[in-house]
């Protein structure tokens, strides 16, 4: 992976951050720790917003829309975190992934990060999210990782097998950034043929 090749860490929650930012921040020192020429870039949709999705043209979108789908695009990999919300993804995420391009995940290495009340909804964000992300003709790592609130003490990750299933997941996307050529990967996704 070149060295201007980012590493997008997507948190995909309207929430203020918390518990699922921390995770993700220290998935991103994770990233710098692994090899010293990823550059982390964090999108919180908390702190970023995104316009409605009513169909039009990506230009047609604010600054602040069109530059959230940039960053998305630009990336050479991406880790998108998630909360379980009624047994999904929350809104704000599915927002971002509509207004998307194809191409702004086509080929690309995106692991899933998701964050529930309980063990009990372990599959929920994974069996929600990865359909979406097919649809993309995104590199999904084969597994996800998941995290609970027991996981975390004074608001910050502790749990040493989240930890280490979320450092995997991470080494995992900058391995499949370095190792794929996305140009020599096809066919393309069926919803770049049929847009």
């Amino acid at each position: 992976m070149a060295g201007n090749t980012k590493l997008l860490m997507l948190v995909g929650a309207a929430t203020p951050p918390g518990r699922l930012a921390a995770a993700v921040n220290f998935a991103a020192e994770t990233a710098v720790t692994l090899a010293d020429d990823i550059a982390v870039d964090v999108l919180n949709l908390a702190e970023t917003l995104v316009d409605i999705c009513d169909g039009s043209a990506l230009e047609a979108y604010s600054a602040t829309t069109r530059d959230a789908v940039g960053r998305l695009t630009s990336a050479g990999a991406v880790l998108i975190a998630a909360p379980v919300y009624r047994a999904s993804y929350p809104g704000v995420l599915k927002n971002l992934l509509d207004i998307a391009p194809v191409e702004a995940l086509h080929n690309k290495p995106v692991g899933i990060l998701a964050m529930g009340g309980s063990p009990h909804h372990y599959l929920a964000v994974d069996t929600q999210l990865r359909p979406v992300l097919a649809w993309f003709g995104a590199l999904v790592a084969p597994t996800a990782v998941y995290i609970t609130g027991g996981d975390f003490n004074d608001g910050q990750l502790a749990s040493e097998s989240a930890r280490a299933d979320l450092t995997a997941l991470t080494d995992t996307l900058v391995l499949l950034a370095r190792q794929l050529d996305p140009a020599m990967l096809g066919p393309k996704p069926l919803a770049a043929k049929f847009t």
